[in-house]
């Protein structure tokens, strides 16, 4: 029986000194000390403006090369949609650009959230979809929390500045492939959609 233990005290032993040896390899470098240490580069996606709500009130975006739309707003403010895409879970998701080429900061952006939902104020909620074919209309969804799947936080544009936006909806029929566009305090967009 004492031989039988001694047999397990050395196993463990050979598994513990095997286990820190390969810690001590692992830890070793390439052993070329003069190169500095370049930083790691991500391989996470960025972020979309879906994966964030919130829109910055005055930064510039890069823009996108499709056009589905261009329509004016109030005191110089454009709206430009650049997508219109059909998602696998039912849903249809509208994005785009809000410029402001006047020469003062743009403070109306209230009327954009609606009166439909009323725990989203500063945001895109008050957007709706009209499918003309089906005759129906469509609301921004809104979580469980009744905050809109919309971007959120728009207090103000800046002058020069363009922010992105983006509104979920439930999809239309899969035989519905053009919809009417709306935004409070802007024309009336029809988009086509893809996906």
């Amino acid at each position: 029986m004492s031989m039988r233990h001694t047999v397990k005290v050395r196993g463990g032993v050979a598994v513990a000194v095997a286990a820190v040896m390969t810690f001590a390899l692992a830890g070793c470098g390439s052993g070329d000390d003069n190169k500095p240490n370049e930083p790691q580069k991500s391989s996470a996606p960025s972020s979309s403006g879906m994966a964030s709500t919130t829109a910055p009130s005055g930064g510039q975006t890069s823009e996108p090369t499709q056009v589905l739309a261009t329509v004016n707003g109030e005191s110089g403010i454009t709206m430009v949609i650049n997508s219109a895409t059909r998602d696998a879970g039912g849903f249809l998701t509208v994005s785009g650009q809000i410029k402001n080429s006047g020469d003062k900061d743009f403070t109306g952006t209230a009327n954009w959230g609606g009166t439909e939902l009323t725990a989203s104020s500063e945001s895109t909620a008050g957007a709706t979809l009209v499918d003309r074919a089906g005759k129906k209309r469509y609301y921004v969804l809104r979580d469980t929390d009744g905050r809109c799947l919309c971007t959120t936080g728009i207090s103000r544009v800046k002058a020069g500045a363009t922010i992105p936006f983006f509104a979920q909806f439930p999809a239309p029929p899969a035989k519905t492939t053009e919809v009417d566009f709306t935004l409070p305090t802007f024309a009336t967009a029809t988009i086509k959609i893809s996906g």
